[in-house]
């Protein structure tokens, strides 16, 4: 895989993997896996999941972007995920807009300052 970046993966709603899938972000990988997942109404959590820790898995991806509402569902195995790579960012969607007390980067990052590194 010398000379080629890695993917960006999406799990969301239609209208967000719809936006990322017409921006280009759209692959198969050598096993005819795609790097994004829709989710609807009736997606188990379970799926979600699974997919999740696919994104994971793979080497072939470097950045794994979520709907902040969706990643509340898999918030443990968010939370479990400690590499810097595949980098896990939380965005919001249409419908639900971004909480950044509910960010789990945005957490750990608040946990490695003091109000003292600022002054």
């Amino acid at each position: 895989m010398a000379g080629r970046g890695k993917l960006i993966a999406v799990i969301g709603d239609e209208d967000t993997c719809t936006g990322f899938l017409l921006g280009g972000i759209g692959e198969l990988n050598k096993n005819r896996k795609p790097n994004f997942l829709v989710v609807e109404k009736d997606t188990s959590v379970t799926e979600i999941e699974e997919t999740f820790k696919s994104f994971l898995a793979r080497n072939d991806i470097g950045i794994i972007l979520i709907n902040q509402f969706i990643a509340e569902m898999i918030r443990h195995a968010i939370d479990a995920h400690m590499q810097s790579i595949p980098a896990v960012l939380e965005i919001p969607s249409k419908e639900h807009p971004y909480d950044a007390s509910k960010d789990s980067i945005l957490r750990r990052a608040k946990g490695m300052f003091s109000a003292d590194d600022f002054r």
